[in-house]
């Protein structure tokens, strides 16, 4: 039998139906952030809550609640907890081999300040991961190595997800983008380049407001430089390559360009001290590495052998997104190439999509249709199958025995499966709220805002980021809302769906998801609430200034739009 969403389930009025849809977010906000929760049972309850708030004050049938909770669930554990088990699983592997010493080492011989270090690792290298697979890769990886580094845990994952906002726009190869064109009907090529003149304010931004975070304002001066030529590097080329390009590799050429931009001028310019943070025992006693010194620790050969486990994850990870071998991957190939015809067939035996019971077809949506909901599981086009084969090409090349490679993997097991529960429950939370309507009835919310619109636009992008954990899912939810709100208020459409994409970057540090990959990455499990007040305050700052960029090009800079 089929239900009909109700946007306004209270009393027919909006207003009172947006607080009552605001209840599970304002609860997990209240689970995390005063009460502390430990992250698994805040998602717990939170989407207990959420089935609640769907039932009782939504009308959604119980049945129908639970079916759209185990459809996130499932989710939730593949492809997102697949990708961190391996993730964490090959560093694992780098830390047990002696490789990652040599990691250390190669990244000691740039520069031993940790400034520079969070720029190199966690704006460039977590930009490229992020560029080739997103759904939680880059913060995990990024963050482990710069505890392996010396970080401390807590502050290594809160830089990373700072970081990470310059380019999830454009992650996974332009998913984000591209998924907007369908539902909207607007070419993903004309909001490529809107965004790309929006994020690259924020992306050159990003790298001074992380110093500044890490150390203030005097000792961030000391690397201005530096933080000049990673930041403008990475805009410049984001800016170029989304324009001239399309959405697929901005993120990719950004990453590497300034990447090996900033890797060139450390050969050239070192700060006058080394900063390291206070509670390093080693931060007054010993005296920096030379350059030098480092670079003769360990030869190149050694230095590329320890990093081959990061360029296999690399190379894996960007085949695995590329055209036409993704859509093989997946089963999806209709080319005639015999080779990539074999791998589309094993690609149909592991790939499932089973339709949910008592839910497929049987919501009725805002555009009067029928919402389908299937369980899609593709074990082998998973980005984390990718770096499952990378972890598996690394046992040879570090000889590593094969007790140890299966004892790795249950270790990590082991270490993820609270930070797992967690991420399935907050990705159940997020069906659930969209299923009963509750995200639909908050952004119907902020589009009452009229000529205000186009301040609150990436408001939207924002929370839908917070709600799914993705920009690809928060532009997929309110991508035609923006668009008919922008025809209704005079503002361009093309500007409100990148303000979508753009706001959505600025919650992902503080999304569910977001906060329990990072913890889990770098071993905080339980204390998810503490990573979330460190995030949170950021959020909203460039949030502000994303709202503050849009609002201005809807006026005296309208000669931005495309």
């Amino acid at each position: 039998m089929t239900w009909t969403q109700n946007f306004t389930p209270i009393t027919d009025n909006l207003v009172l139906s947006s607080l009552a849809a605001l209840i599970p977010i304002l609860y997990f906000f209240w689970a995390l952030t005063i009460k502390r929760m430990k992250g698994y049972i805040a998602g717990i309850t939170t989407l207990l809550v959420a089935l609640a708030v769907a039932v009782l004050i939504y009308g959604m049938p119980v049945g129908k609640a639970v079916m759209s909770a185990s459809q996130g669930a499932v989710y939730g554990l593949l492809p997102i907890g697949w990708i961190i088990i391996t993730s964490v699983f090959l560093y694992k592997m780098t830390v047990k081999s002696g490789q990652f010493n040599i990691i250390r080492s190669s990244v000691l011989s740039l520069t031993e300040d940790r400034r520079l270090q969070a720029l190199l690792v966690a704006f460039s290298f977590g930009a490229f991961l992020e560029g080739a697979a997103g759904f939680g890769a880059p913060v995990a990886i990024s963050a482990a190595l710069l505890v392996g580094l010396g970080f401390n845990p807590l502050y290594a994952a809160g830089i990373c997800l700072i970081a990470n906002t310059a380019p999830v726009a454009f992650g996974a190869v332009g998913i984000p983008i591209i998924a907007m064109e369908g539902p909207t009907g607007i070419a993903a090529m004309e909001i490529s380049k809107m965004v790309g003149r929006q994020l690259p304010f924020l992306s050159a931004f990003i790298p001074l407001y992380l110093i500044l975070i890490m150390t203030g304002w005097k000792r961030s001066l000391e690397v201005l430089p530096a933080i000049l030529v990673s930041g403008f590097s990475f805009a410049i080329t984001q800016y170029l390559s989304s324009n001239f390009l399309g959405p697929e590799l901005p993120d990719i050429l950004s990453a590497l360009v300034s990447l090996f931009a900033l890797a060139i001028f450390l050969k050239f310019w070192k700060p006058k001290t080394i900063f390291r943070f206070a509670s390093e025992e080693t931060a007054a006693a010993v005296e920096p590495l030379s350059t030098a010194e480092a670079e003769t620790k360990y030869t190149k050969w050694q230095i590329f052998h320890a990093w081959s486990p990061f360029l296999l994850l690399t190379l894996f990870i960007t085949i695995w997104g590329m055209n036409p071998i993704k859509p093989a991957l997946s089963g999806h190939y209709e080319g005639n190439n015999v080779l990539l015809g074999g791998i589309n067939e094993i690609g149909k035996l592991l790939t499932f999509q089973i339709e949910v019971p008592g839910l497929h077809n049987e919501i009725i949506g805002s555009n009067g249709l029928p919402i389908a909901a299937f369980y899609k599981i593709e074990l082998l086009g998973a980005a984390g199958t990718a770096i499952l084969l990378a972890a598996i090409v690394t046992k040879f090349i570090a000889h590593m025995s094969a007790k140890d490679f299966y004892s790795t993997f249950v270790e990590a097991m082991k270490e993820l499966a609270k930070p797992i529960l967690m991420i399935s429950t907050v990705v159940a939370f997020a069906y659930v709220t969209n299923a009963s309507g509750m995200s639909t009835t908050l952004g119907m919310t902020l589009a009452k805002s009229g000529d205000l619109f186009p301040f609150f636009a990436p408001v939207l992008g924002w929370l839908g980021v917070f709600i799914t954990g993705s920009d690809t899912s928060a532009n997929l939810l309110f991508g035609s809302l923006q668009k008919v709100t922008a025809l209704k208020v005079g503002m361009e459409p093309v500007l409100a769906l990148a303000a979508n994409s753009s706001g959505g970057v600025t919650g992902k540090m503080i999304s569910p998801q977001s906060i329990a990959i990072a913890c889990a990455a770098v071993g905080l499990a339980g204390r998810e609430s503490e990573l979330l007040r460190f995030t949170l305050k950021h959020s909203i700052f460039l949030l502000l200034l994303v709202c503050v960029i849009t609002f201005l090009q809807n006026g005296v800079l309208s000669w931005m739009i495309p």
